[in-house]
């Protein structure tokens, strides 16, 4: 039986087959496609068709959904995460940076 529950952007939802989590990421009509995030930080992309015969129904975010999908401000030992800048992110890639002395 197809669900008739909408994909919503941010939206979680729960397998009721599986017992997995996900939520959705981004829908485009135009493509006629829905992309998913899975707790263990997986994507998947759907079609609306796929999407309509998903035996799911709707979920609040698990506890600790950042830990899957790695959004921290500290890391596993409890320290901060310092070992990047701003600026890092604004580099072009290189597979290495002499430190300047």
């Amino acid at each position: 039986m197809p669900n008739e529950l909408d994909p919503r952007i941010d939206q979680w939802y729960a397998h009721l087959d599986k017992g997995q989590r996900f939520y959705v990421i981004d829908v485009s009509e135009d493509r006629g496609n829905v992309e998913l995030q899975h707790f263990d930080g997986d994507l998947e992309e759907l079609s609306l068709d796929e999407w309509r015969n998903l035996n799911i129904i709707l979920s609040e975010e698990p506890e600790n959904w950042s830990g899957a999908l790695d959004i921290a401000n500290e890391d596993d030992l409890g320290t901060g995460v310092t070992d990047t800048s701003s600026g890092d992110w604004e580099e072009p890639g290189e597979d290495y940076r002499p430190r300047n002395k």
